[in-house]
């Protein structure tokens, strides 16, 4: 019987909110059993939001929650990084409405978790186990949940740019195989839309030291951390997308994106 996981105690960092630009206290902190993942903002009188989909609020260009008019954003890097390393129950508080951007990747969350340490709880995990198909689509974007012994992610993405064009991969999500293989992998976006993103005050927090950046022909900053780091990073988008579920998944999740 695996039984429920929290941090062994609270651990801090600072980083910079992706599209505010503002600087973002955070903190990860112990939780009880049954507590589940919630974010505080602290800057609002101790508010809560609940990392469940009941309080998702918006998806376009990052995940955000919102809860009694309390709004978080951008939670995708950060719950990966949390359910892949098999945390149940925390409390992240930061003083901002934006999750740290970091480095673009979950991989600066990892670090963390590993530096706070985990601690196993006395109540059992509760998992959620698909047991026939499942899918949806929408314009040139489908995923679809299916049954298997563990969870495992297929990922798929064309773009008509000469660097990305086509990109998939298949993996058993594990800690193991998200620390080595996931977790590393940056946001990415092309140049065109960060220009226009800035013109309506949105990415203020973006630079070349926490997203791909992507040109006509190529890549404007350092050099990619995988020949398939962009397929690899929406592996870890969905896998902190689907922690909004409320409980580990047992189950294969295919998506394709265009």
């Amino acid at each position: 019987m695996d039984a429920q996981r929290t941090l062994r105690r609270a651990i801090s960092c600072v980083g910079i909110g992706l599209h505010s630009g503002n600087k973002v206290h955070l903190s990860l902190k112990p939780a009880p059993v049954d507590f589940g993942i919630r974010f505080r903002r602290t800057d609002l009188g101790d508010h809560e939001v609940p990392a469940n989909v009941q309080h998702l609020a918006g998806i376009q260009l990052a995940t955000a929650l919102s809860c009694n008019a309390v709004s978080v954003e951008t939670v995708e890097h950060l719950l990966a990084a949390l359910v892949s390393m098999s945390i149940d129950n925390v409390l992240i508080e930061l003083n901002s409405p934006e999750v740290p951007i970091m480095d673009g990747s979950s991989a600066p969350f990892i670090y963390l978790i590993q530096e706070a340490g985990v601690k196993k709880q006395s109540s059992p995990r509760t998992y959620l186990k698909v047991t026939r198909p499942i899918s949806l689509s929408r314009g040139d974007k489908r995923i679809a949940l299916y049954p298997s012994d563990q969870f495992k992610v297929t990922y798929s993405i064309s773009f008509d740019h000469p660097l990305l064009r086509h990109q998939a991969r298949t993996i058993d999500i594990t800690e193991e195989s998200f620390i080595e293989e996931i977790a590393p992998a940056r946001t990415f976006t092309f140049l065109k839309d960060v220009e226009m993103l800035r013109q309506n005050g949105l990415a203020l927090g973006g630079s070349l030291d926490n997203a791909i950046v992507l040109g006509e022909t190529g890549v404007l900053n350092n050099a990619l951390r995988f020949e398939d780091e962009f397929v690899r990073h929406k592996i870890l988008d969905a896998v902190g997308d689907l922690a909004l579920v409320g409980y580990p998944v047992i189950g294969h999740l295919v998506a394709h994106h265009e």
